[in-house]
């Protein structure tokens, strides 16, 4: 190149760099190009001059990237050549020397959310590793955006099956995934409030519901127990499939305690009792006979039958009637808790009346026998005629 031509690319340059506004104005005032604050644009690198950079944005004039904004996108900068295509966001619209100010990284981070809406919205699946572990859930990241995977997003495989809720287990259990890559989806996205949530649940609802196709409420299914927690059982069955058994569906009678009657590697039959999404509900009490059905024929209202009493609640007494069947002496039959606990005790046997069942409810009310409660007794008892002429003189 001799010393002519190089000049001559000196001043094309320079000519672009003089003059930001030549080229709008050349567009015969054409100003609906400009653009905003904000504003996400794209432009040409002219060249790096010092600690700058000139990006030339067309008919909606040049860019330039100096001063914090430089030096914090150095890496960027850096691999940057003359006419490469350059993506950044407009900080300020004409500064003091007349060049859109613009910010490289400002634009990566837009870009950024923006993608991660745009896979959100899409219900793309990606596979991320797992960056870190807390009690709450699980640290994913993408893009350069941490997100978080809570616990209850967690697929049904991965859930912690802990008991009695411990934290401090529930995050050793979590951190068993540390450095594993998961299948998730984007559930949230907020970049107003930095917020990205994942969920696992959605990112295999496909597979799940191929394998779901094949079964349907009322099937039964054989499997093995997972993991047993306060609210019931998990149990794994066909490839895959896992449903929960809640600790209302493990028996016909009332179960306190999952784990007293259920181990984890123990094979059982389970009733399915509702699909939803990929949702397993399962029942074990469902495979056996009612025997409230035949309660209803054994038991009638008013008849007199013994009981034992094995819990007290704030709603009364529950009296076992039978191995299947229990019964409540509701706290209103006794006035008050303290009453309660003072006419029964836990373990031993009375006579109690049928106040009424319900064979479809399963509920059966009973009246401790002989028992009046203190505003019953009340009621019943006899008025002197001075008290009697006082209340009938009220009354007029």
């Amino acid at each position: 190149m001799n010393d002519e031509t190089a000049e001559d690319g000196k001043t094309a340059v320079a000519s672009a760099i003089r003059h930001p506004m030549e080229n709008m104005l050349k567009s015969r005032g054409d100003f609906l190009n400009v653009p905003k604050v904000g504003e996400i644009v794209e432009g040409t690198a002219i060249e790096k001059k010092g600690a700058k950079l000139f990006i030339d944005l067309g008919v909606r004039g040049t860019g330039i990237i100096y001063g914090r904004e430089y030096y914090e996108a150095q890496d960027i900068i850096k691999n940057i050549e003359p006419d490469s295509l350059v993506t950044a966001k407009v900080v300020e619209l004409d500064n003091d020397e007349g060049y859109v100010e613009l910010s490289l990284k400002e634009a990566g981070r837009e870009k950024s959310w923006r993608d991660l809406k745009d896979k959100m919205q899409a219900g793309e699946v990606l596979s991320l590793p797992v960056k870190e572990a807390n009690r709450g859930g699980l640290i994913l990241e993408l893009h350069g955006v941490r997100g978080f995977l809570p616990v209850s997003q967690l697929a049904l495989k991965h859930y912690p099956r802990v008991e009695n809720g411990d934290k401090e287990r529930i995050l050793a259990e979590l951190q068993k995934f540390m450095n594993q890559e998961l299948k998730v989806k984007i559930l949230d996205v907020n970049p107003y409030e930095n917020k990205l949530i994942f969920s696992e649940r959605d990112s295999d609802s496909a597979e799940m519901k191929e394998k779901l196709a094949k079964y349907a409420k009322g099937d039964t299914v054989e499997g093995e127990i997972t993991g047993v927690v306060n609210f019931g059982a998990f149990m794994k069955f066909d490839d895959g499939l896992e449903g929960l058994i809640h600790i209302s569906e493990i028996d016909w009678q009332l179960i306190e305690d999952p784990k007293a009657v259920l181990k984890v590697g123990e094979k059982k039959q389970a009733k399915i009792i509702d699909i939803e999404g990929d949702k397993i509900s399962l029942s074990l009490k469902a495979l056996t006979p009612d025997p409230w059905i035949a309660a209803g024929e054994k038991y009638k209202k008013g008849e007199i039958i013994s009981g034992k009493v094995t819990k007290f609640n704030p709603y009364g007494a529950f009296v076992q009637i039978d191995e299947t069947i229990q019964g409540l002496a509701h706290i209103s039959e006794f006035g008050t808790r303290t009453k309660m606990r003072e006419v029964l005790e836990l373990g031993k046997t009375y006579d109690f009346k049928i106040v009424s069942i319900d064979i479809p409810e399963h509920r059966l009310s009973l009246a401790l026998e002989g028992f009046l409660a203190p505003k019953a007794a009340e009621a019943a008892a006899p008025v002197d005629e001075t008290t009697a002429s006082r209340l009938e003189a009220t009354a007029e």
